[in-house]
């Protein structure tokens, strides 16, 4: 007797019958395009995964002579909660101190999409891009605060609406200079 092995299911078709074990009619004319429309939201919502830091840097890196602290504040995002496949949303505050090298300004939101754009929870989201921005540049310091309202909470458990998360990846002088520290959450937080 030989055992065949099943061909793995598409997204669609995963779908289909998710819908039908939620009790719908797949082939009702409501639903008949939906597989296909979740595929491509899911293709979407996890390109993520497809991305290279690499290649989203690009080159972008250029030497100046520049030591005091560079921030982008405030870079909209939105993710999906790997507990629930629920989404999550907020903003993310990314600032480094270069060593003579500094990276195209519109490259930290490009890094911040690339972890967003995958199945997460904060905290790791959080911590990947601080290491990115370490990694591509060797920068003297980073740090990284995510805050975000979670769907898992607001639509479900228990059910808070105006709760909001907040994380933060410290690294080198953001860490160990309580002056850095200090001077980049309160630009984070607009003073």
């Amino acid at each position: 007797m030989t055992h065949r092995t099943a061909e793995p299911a598409t997204l669609e078709e995963l779908v289909e019958g998710l819908l039908a074990a939620l009790g719908e009619d797949p082939k009702r004319e409501g639903l008949l395009r939906t597989p296909g429309r979740v595929a491509r939201s899911l293709s979407y919502l996890t390109s993520g995964y497809r991305m290279d830091l690499e290649e989203i840097v690009n080159g972008a890196i250029f030497h100046e002579d520049a030591r005091e602290m560079v921030l982008v504040r405030d870079i909209e995002f939105y993710s999906l909660c790997e507990h629930h496949l629920l989404p999550f949303y907020g903003r993310a505050h990314v600032a480094y101190l270069p060593e003579g090298r500094v990276i195209g300004l519109s490259k930290l939101p490009r890094i911040v999409e690339m972890f967003a754009r995958r199945l997460q929870v904060q905290e790791r989201m959080t911590t990947q891009i601080a290491e990115a921005v370490q990694e591509v540049l060797q920068p003297s310091g980073v740090g990284v605060v995510v805050e975000s309202s979670h769907l898992c909470m607001m639509m479900r458990g228990v059910a808070k609406q105006s709760s909001k998360a907040t994380t933060s990846c410290l690294l080198g002088a953001f860490r160990d200079d309580p002056r850095t520290r200090g001077e980049f959450l309160s630009l984070v937080r607009g003073g």
